[in-house]
């Protein structure tokens, strides 16, 4: 593993305040490796062998039943996915698949659980980190029951425009197929959200947004829905 990918693991939160010894010892048995894009990490329902750090590309966490499929969440780098599983040492909650060429590090879950025994630092990272991944799925749950998909969009824009750098023009990170999928529509509850946004201010060409009324996107008295 080059130097410069090795130090990007080990500033991540869970990581960082581990004892080198440890580190050391939890990467010796990493893996590493170049995924294509559409390649199946994680089936649903096996066993959680690997915890998996995301170095470059994107993956999209989905779940399947009677035949149709939702997208739960897509993961960029740099970042660990279904660390809870790991922990657990409980079968895989949902499936992975890569969006694009990906390169993915996978560190034993055994391996993983072994140091969490013996590094308090580490332990108390990984509490941490699933304490913020609960409070993002209670989110995501209020924003699913509490939000019309007109909402559900406009949330959405607007953090994606604040990471963005705040710009009023922006990139969609993924298509928005999937991105109907992510928010818990059809597609075509997706076009007419995007339509429904226009008096707002809000055009949309292919990928690329446009929040014409800033006043709005920056908390005025009549923010978008």
């Amino acid at each position: 593993m080059p130097d410069s990918e090795y130090r990007d693991i080990r500033q991540l939160n869970i990581f960082s305040q581990m004892t080198d010894e440890h580190f050391t010892s939890l990467m010796r048995g990493a893996y590493i490796q170049n995924f294509p894009a559409q390649i199946e990490l994680i089936t649903e329902g096996e066993p959680s062998d690997f915890l998996h750090i995301i170095l470059s590309g994107s993956v999209d966490l989905f779940s399947c039943w009677n035949g149709r499929d939702s997208s739960l969440a897509v993961v960029r780098p740099i970042s660990t996915f279904i660390l809870a599983a790991t922990i657990r040492d409980a079968p895989y909650l949902m499936s992975a698949r890569t969006l694009e060429k990906s390169r993915i590090v996978l560190l034993p879950s055994q391996d993983v659980r072994a140091i969490f025994e013996l590094d308090s630092d580490f332990a108390r990272a990984i509490v941490t980190e699933l304490a913020q991944c609960y409070r993002a799925v209670i989110k995501t749950q209020k924003d699913l029951k509490l939000r019309t998909s007109l909402e559900r969009l406009a949330n959405y824009l607007l953090r994606m425009q604040k990471r963005s750098g705040g710009g009023a023009t922006f990139e969609l990170d993924f298509e928005k197929r999937l991105l109907a999928s992510v928010l818990g529509m059809t597609p075509e509850n997706l076009s007419r959200a995007f339509k429904g946004l226009q008096p707002y201010g809000v055009t949309v060409n292919g990928t690329l947004i446009s929040i014409h009324n800033q006043a709005i996107s920056s908390g005025s008295p009549n923010p978008i829905p």
